[in-house]
């Protein structure tokens, strides 16, 4: 006759509140409540017929049931964790080639992607950046129509643009606000920087990542929300966020940039947001995957964590200025 045994999770309850001789200690461990655990203990107390711990005033004692059940146990949850390591060991591992622009690769995607890795240690994820994930790059900035998002070996793209790639499905990633931010050197500086109209002061810095000019934000678009005029807009052009940002950084001037690019530098104190004032253009970023495979693994597990991050990004709805 097969024996009954007592619940798995009850036994794992017991063998770490006796490791630790504390419900507490044992609860945050399993990230439980004590009082979790407690039930947990009493029922398999109630279970074997035996008490396994003096209940103390303010500590905890194996009684003679519980010492002698506590080294076979330990052995034998030791025994399980060594077998289901080796069998998750013994996974397939799966490749995934992601695609996206280089400021969104390197500034709001690879900080991130440790949580990935962790929670998904079967997939192996290949990352490349490149220009051609923003649309108009290969048309040198004159085409209506985007090409269709293809690379060599690539499953899934995060492509900046117009979100219409005929064969493809696409899906709303981030519609980035752009907004004034600088060093915050240049906030002690002698010339004052208290309204949008001290910016006639100060060099402007330009994003000219996006080849089509019509796409781009503009010094102009800010000022006129901010109902200043009169300003000269020339100033510093750079054809690639990063360049643009180590220049705000470097204290160039002030930048007009994609807050989701500039929310951790924000965060950190190294640039700060002036005024509270922000644009939209038409161009956002999408999670563009073959119809053929859009549920297929590994993709589905990149895509289901992706869409987790920018839900809960709270970069992405506002940023608080200075």
């Amino acid at each position: 006759m097969p024996v009954r045994l007592p619940p798995l999770n009850a036994l794992r309850a017991f063998e770490i509140a006796a490791r630790h001789l504390s419900f507490k200690l044992a609860a945050e461990e399993l990230s439980v409540t004590p009082t979790a655990i407690s039930h947990q203990i009493r029922g398999l107390e109630d279970d074997l017929g035996v008490p396994l711990f003096r209940r103390l005033t303010r500590a905890l004692e194996l009684t003679p049931e519980g010492e002698a059940m506590l080294p076979k146990l330990r052995e034998a949850m030791s025994a399980i964790t060594a077998s289901v390591e080796t069998v998750r060991a013994m996974r397939p591992v799966s490749r995934l080639s992601v695609v996206a622009p280089p400021s969104f690769a390197s500034r709001w995607l690879v900080p991130r992607l440790q949580g990935f890795a962790e929670t998904h240690p079967q997939v192996e994820l290949h990352l490349a950046s490149a220009t051609r994930a923003i649309d108009g790059v290969e048309a040198g900035g004159l085409g209506i129509d985007p090409p269709a998002p293809r690379a060599e070996g690539a499953q899934l793209w995060i492509r900046f643009g117009s979100g219409r790639y005929p064969g493809y499905r696409s899906e709303l990633l981030v519609e980035p606000e752009y907004t004034a931010v600088c060093s915050p050197a240049l906030l002690r500086a002698k010339l004052p920087l208290r309204e949008p109209a001290d910016l006639r002061r100060r060099t402007l810095i330009y994003d000219d990542t996006v080849p089509d000019t019509r796409e781009r934000p503009t010094w102009s678009e800010w000022l006129a929300a901010a109902g200043v005029a009169g300003i000269r807009t020339a100033g510093l052009h750079f054809g690639d966020s990063g360049l643009a940002i180590a220049a705000a950084l470097d204290g160039l001037g002030i930048a007009l940039l994609s807050k989701p690019l500039v929310a951790a530098e924000v965060a950190a104190g190294r640039l700060v947001v002036p005024f509270a004032i922000s644009v939209r253009r038409r161009f956002a970023y999408y999670l563009v995957t073959q119809d053929a495979v859009p549920d297929a693994l590994p993709t589905a597990a990149f895509r289901a964590w992706l869409l987790d991050e920018v839900r809960r990004d709270a970069a992405l709805v506002g940023m608080r200025h200075a």
